[in-house]
């Protein structure tokens, strides 16, 4: 978390995100748990576990999907309030449901026997999603994002300055630009990993790449970009396109003696924005292997910044290679005022 955000932000990052569908499913899944371990301590024998646990879950599930629903409704709120504030609200939300649900639609007494179990079910799942926060978000993530952004091959800076070197007499000109494009590679490599950067940041540093890569490859190498222009104020993690463009270049264009590269970039709706990657697969060409280690590393880091929202699908067309990427639409609240509503 960029430690320039307001400590409020900071501190309601810890609690989940209930409008992710990751998060939604862990906590339905987890309630129920929940609910079953209680049958299993109550239940004074084996015969009756059956009919206990279809209790329990026929007045368990109309209060818990509400309740899941209302927390997604609220989630706009609950991302403004301090941890222990937002905590309040979920638990209150947990309760005020139970009761309600044990009240008016089952009509039975005694109402604060769910509503303590709701407390507590609540409690230790706001626990689960603290702990598994602080597991993912702590050295184990910021590992794996440093071990992605070794990634960009240490032949490429090697042929890079090779090229360099070749065209300092006779471009002088040329070979300086392609060291600024080094230089700012290289300074991006060097930066925090673990913070989100705008899509017109990534697609420069795409840029910058196969402005070098063009040193070797020079009329072989062809790009198309298709973005939408309204996607370049959102927010991605870093190098999560260069890697794929690169296995675009050395898996594809090389092999072919050159090629086209189209890059697309799109929203699917207002929540979710795709990017795309296609190079041509040459027919006969030597197949290289090591195409895969980057897209374990881009699903890994994805789990980690988006849980289930994020995906990586890769399909092997007759001729061509295609990769999209999905990722939740995160806009700055400043691009988000100036849209049309």
């Amino acid at each position: 978390m960029p430690s320039n955000l307001p400590a409020s932000v900071r501190d309601a990052a810890r609690l989940p995100d209930f409008r992710n569908l990751g998060v939604l499913l862990r906590l339905l899944v987890g309630v129920n748990l929940l609910a079953l371990l209680t049958v299993l301590l109550q239940a004074p024998h084996w015969p009756a576990l059956h009919a206990a646990w279809l209790d329990m879950v026929a007045r368990l599930e109309w209060p818990l999907l509400g309740c899941a629903l209302s927390l997604a409704g609220v989630q706009p709120l609950l991302v403004r309030l301090r941890f222990d504030w937002g905590a309040v609200l979920v638990l209150a939300l947990a309760a005020g449901f139970a009761a309600f649900a044990w009240a008016v639609l089952y009509g039975a007494t005694g109402v604060w026997r769910p509503v303590c179990w709701a407390l507590g079910a609540g409690a230790l799942m706001l626990a689960y999603f603290d702990y598994r926060a602080r597991v993912l978000s702590s050295a184990m993530a910021e590992a794996r994002l440093l071990a992605l952004a070794a990634r960009i091959r240490p032949h490429f800076f090697f042929n890079a300055l090779n090229g360099v070197l070749g065209m300092i007499r006779s471009e002088p000109r040329a070979a300086e630009q392609a060291l600024e494009h080094l230089a700012v590679l290289f300074r991006r490599l060097m930066g925090d990993h673990r913070e989100m950067r705008q899509v017109r940041d990534e697609l420069q540093l795409c840029r910058d790449y196969l402005a070098v890569e063009a040193l070797r490859l020079g009329e072989r190498l062809r790009v198309c970009w298709e973005v939408d222009d309204s996607l370049l104020g959102a927010q991605m993690p870093p190098f999560l396109l260069q890697p794929l463009l690169e296995n675009a270049v050395y898996h594809g264009l090389e092999p072919a003696e050159g090629g086209e590269v189209v890059i697309r970039g799109r929203r699917l709706d207002d929540r979710t924005m795709e990017f795309e990657l296609t190079n041509p697969l040459p027919e006969h060409a030597p197949v290289r292997t090591g195409n895969h280690m980057a897209q374990e590393n881009i699903r890994e880091r994805l789990a980690l910044f988006f849980d289930l929202e994020g995906a990586l699908e890769v399909k092997r067309l007759p001729s061509s290679y295609r990769v999209r990427l999905r990722m939740p639409l995160i806009m700055p609240e400043a691009d988000k005022a100036g849209e049309p509503s």
